[in-house]
């Protein structure tokens, strides 16, 4: 069991933004929040892939982070994502973070430019060295372009402000390593292998689907822990056509925000470049919705 980055193991939601009219809606993001701390999450990450952060303005960014600290009041941790593939920025960003009363920052790996390792370990130990927020490492190779091997990881778990990792590489053998190696909280960066990575020594998920079922996602960690492992595998195997469905039927959070549209939540507004979920894959997902129990309100 890791010594670090207690306070992020279980369940944290990876937050969906919401817009109305091309702005972010702040009253539909408290009642986000307002829900997830009424279902018993423990910690909320907003500003990250699914709340798509690279669509906003840095004055967005940071309203986003105040209004979710605001909102949670010291009921859920929160956990902004302040990442860039500029140094400069995610240190600005992770320094906006601790004022604001957050209580950590996931930082993603630098994406686009593709540095070195020794590139990936000077950035984040420069952000490690401006600001003591807690820092949870984020690794997505498939959207950066670069996988953290686990020697970096090793060497930057030395540095005090960095707690934990959401790996998301989907290597079982990789999370082997991190947690073999290193005495971060390993947490899953993709839902269809949270119980799979609980079984290897990971310590809890930054989930996508808990944006709709926060209390299923709680339950199979729980189940784990306490060693109903029946149970656990009952709620992975309940849970992961749906995850394959939010995650595969475009690019997140396009089905997630068609998914809580459908289920009344908000009006399933984003961004360009991302595009709408129609036609074949909005009928799959209404079906998915259907078959694991959620009724969309449009049926």
């Amino acid at each position: 069991m890791s010594t670090k980055g207690r306070m992020f193991a279980g369940c944290t939601v990876a937050l969906v933004t919401p817009f109305r009219d091309g702005k972010v809606d702040e009253d539909g993001l408290r009642r986000l929040v307002e829900w997830q701390v009424s279902q018993g999450t423990p910690a909320i990450s907003p500003v990250g892939t699914t709340g798509e952060a690279p669509t906003l303005s840095h004055d967005e960014h940071e309203r986003v982070i105040a209004v979710v600290v605001e909102a949670a009041a010291g009921r859920a941790k929160v956990l902004p994502g302040t990442g860039s593939n500029s140094t400069a920025e995610a240190i600005r960003l992770t320094k906006f973070a601790a004022r604001s009363g957050a209580d950590g920052a996931l930082l993603v790996a630098p994406y686009y430019n593709r540095p070195s390792q020794e590139g990936l370990y000077r950035h984040f130990a420069a952000v490690a060295e401006a600001t003591d927020l807690p820092q949870v490492l984020y690794n997505i190779p498939g959207r950066t372009g670069r996988n953290m091997e686990p020697e970096t990881v090793e060497r930057l778990c030395r540095l005090a402000p960095i707690v934990g990792i959401k790996e998301a590489a989907g290597s079982l053998d990789q999370v082997s390593e991190l947690v073999l190696r290193t005495d971060l909280t390993v947490l899953s960066g993709d839902d269809s292998l949270t119980l799979p990575m609980l079984a290897v020594g990971a310590e809890g998920v930054i989930s996508v689907v808990a944006n709709l079922v926060p209390r299923d996602v709680i339950g199979l960690i729980a189940s784990f822990r306490e060693g109903r492992l029946d149970e656990a595998r009952r709620a992975h195997a309940r849970l992961f056509p749906l995850c394959k469905d939010l995650l595969g039927l475009g690019p997140n959070p396009v089905p997630l925000k068609a998914a809580l549209s459908l289920l009344g939540v908000g009006n399933g507004e984003i961004r360009l470049p991302l595009c709408p979920l129609e036609g074949a894959p909005l009928a799959t997902l209404e079906a998915s919705l259907s078959r694991y129990g959620l009724r969309p309100s449009a049926s």
